[in-house]
């Protein structure tokens, strides 16, 4: 099963007939103008495609005959909608040029191949002609990781969407492993495996419209990675196609013959070859799930109880803990009435019970045997309430649970209304937590405080932990802000520069699950070090020694 292109929002996120979840006589936008401290909402539409003249596409007949030769004459592309679909990714920045009509990066073409053997000999054949090859799954990078970029000033680049490739190979119930091809899409891919009663359990926000390729490529993790795993942990092994040939990882389950070179490959993000196959761990399909929540009346307090949970061994799919902005936004904005009078009693109830006007509400969920999730959903429970939570219940896990994958779908919207909506991520150690919130927070807000429209316009920043481990968690932000018409690009690299400025500089790592791409190139040397750019650049070269494996990526 495959997702008919024409379908989806060229220059956004989802379907072209989704349900706008911000209709233009929606009641929010008042509260979203006040908390914003805008005057007004200007309208700020995309710039449609038939208004849009794209680059005329530098492939030769010659190479688009040869292409045609290897996948047939429909399965190359190079119509107007191809090239713009996928000129770039769907992270703001790149909404941003998407929306206003500046598609010069788009591909000269697109192409479809069917097998891995399609793959290697398109990525062949653009070593040998120096063309730019883009790996492409979902397309819903959010660092620039599958923009159309060409190796020099006025070079060819194509396009590889792989998105043809959905065969699920084999399933081994023994060993629990399957063996997929990559460019399945995350609902396909589950509803095979869970057919045969095993899932994966990776289920980024972007499951939707996003492949298994993408997430090894961008070494991605799911809402549930507690008890499933980041990419690179669920990741057994993977084919390659690359310009040297088929390159094959190990694929046992462990191994002291040398580095495991599993490892070179999750957040490689296309720039060594372009993954066709990988065999991953699977799982029973959970005989129970429970999602719940609790009230907080510090963010400190949440994040001890996170840390606890974890070092205790409890088996949680899911600890995730959003600070007092976070929670005060979201309940606001998904609440119908917030001065009604259900409203007015639960605060009223909360202050009685020593809360602050704004809590912090953690979600933990539990999946897994019946016995196993109700003994780990009890400790987990205790562990709150000896940090002083309040237990909320089963309703807020559930909303959660159903709407999980709407939010990006809030941004569009957004955007149409002269508002800006980002996100970025990062991770430490449970030492560095409160200090690296702060430091990021308050980076992110004095670049948004330097960079408004009008006088008495203000942002906004959100936080939540949204990954854990024995040793550490990841900090996931959110920032809303009114946009500097005249000047939005610049404004967004004053916030992303001071952003990831501040998570260098405090001890974390520039991303815990995003990637690299090119929004964070600058900052991965300082991260590496020297001698590890060395190695990473090296390996780049034995297998790409001409560089046309999705340029300007990772190594910038």
């Amino acid at each position: 099963m495959t997702i008919d292109r024409t379908t989806l929002r060229w220059n956004g996120w989802g379907p072209t007939k989704q349900e706008n979840p911000l209709p233009a006589d929606s009641p929010k936008w008042k509260w979203v103008e006040e908390v914003l401290g805008m005057s007004h909402l200007p309208s700020t539409p995309p710039v449609p495609l038939q208004d849009i003249c794209l680059p005329h596409c530098r492939l030769s007949g010659a190479i688009q005959e040869k292409l045609r030769g290897i996948v047939g004459e429909d399965q190359l592309r190079t119509d107007d909608y191809e090239r713009a679909f996928h000129a770039r990714g769907k992270s703001y920045h790149d909404l941003l040029y998407v929306r206003a009509g500046r598609l010069d990066v788009a591909p000269d073409a697109v192409i479809y191949p069917r097998n891995a053997d399609e793959v290697l000999a398109i990525v062949q054949l653009c070593a040998q002609e120096d063309i730019a090859l883009v790996p492409y799954g979902g397309g819903s990078s959010v660092v620039g990781g599958v923009n159309a970029v060409a190796k020099s000033l006025g070079g060819a680049v194509l396009t590889l969407d792989t998105t043809l490739m959905t065969r699920i190979i084999q399933i081994d119930k023994v060993s629990m492993t399957a063996r997929i091809e990559a460019g399945i899409y995350g609902p396909h891919l589950e509803e095979q495996l869970q057919a045969h009663g095993v899932t994966l359990g990776h289920y980024p926000q972007s499951f939707p419209l996003s492949t298994l390729g993408g997430w090894i490529a961008a070494r991605g993790a799911g809402q549930q990675s507690n008890r499933y795993g980041k990419a690179e942990k669920w990741l057994v092994s993977a084919k390659l196609a690359t310009p040297k040939g088929f390159w094959t990882t190990e694929a046992t389950p462990a191994s002291a013959a040398g580095p495991n070179l599993n490892q070179l490959v999750a957040g490689s993000e296309g720039t060594l070859g372009v993954i066709v196959e990988a065999t991953v761990k699977i799982h029973e399909v959970p005989a129970r799930k429970d999602y719940r929540g609790y009230l907080f009346k510090t963010f400190a307090a949440g994040v001890e109880a996170a840390r606890r949970i974890n070092h205790a061994d409890i088996p949680v799919a899911m600890v995730r803990l959003s600070d007092a902005p976070e929670t005060y936004f979201f309940q606001a904005f998904s609440s119908s009435n917030a001065d009604g009078l259900k409203a007015r009693l639960q605060r009223a109830y909360l202050k009685m019970k020593g809360f602050p006007e704004t809590p912090c509400l953690m979600l933990i969920g539990h999946e897994g045997a019946k016995e196993t999730v109700i003994w780990a959903q009890e400790q987990t429970e205790e562990i709150c309430k000896r940090q002083g939570a309040l237990a909320l219940g089963t309703g807020p896990g559930r909303h959660w649970y159903h709407g999980r994958f709407n939010s990006p779908a809030i941004r569009d919207p957004m955007m149409d209304r002269g508002i800006g909506v980002d996100t970025l991520e990062t991770s430490t150690r449970w030492s560095n937590i409160a200090n690296l919130h702060e430091k990021v927070t308050t980076a992110i807000s004095d670049a948004i405080s330097s960079h408004l429209p009008e006088q008495h316009a203000r942002g906004l920043v959100l936080a939540h932990v949204s990954h854990s481990y024995p040793d550490g968690a990841s900090l996931y932000f959110t920032f809303i802000f009114p946009r500097q018409l005249d000047r939005e690009v610049e404004q967004w690299l004053a916030i992303k520069r001071a952003a990831s400025d501040a998570i260098l500089m405090n001890g974390g790592t520039i991303s815990h699950h995003h990637g690299v791409g090119t929004d964070h190139a600058p900052w991965l040397p300082e991260e590496k070090g020297e001698i590890g750019m060395s190695l990473l650049k090296a390996t780049k070269r034995e297998l790409d020694p001409k560089g046309v494996m999705n340029p300007g990526k990772l190594f910038g």
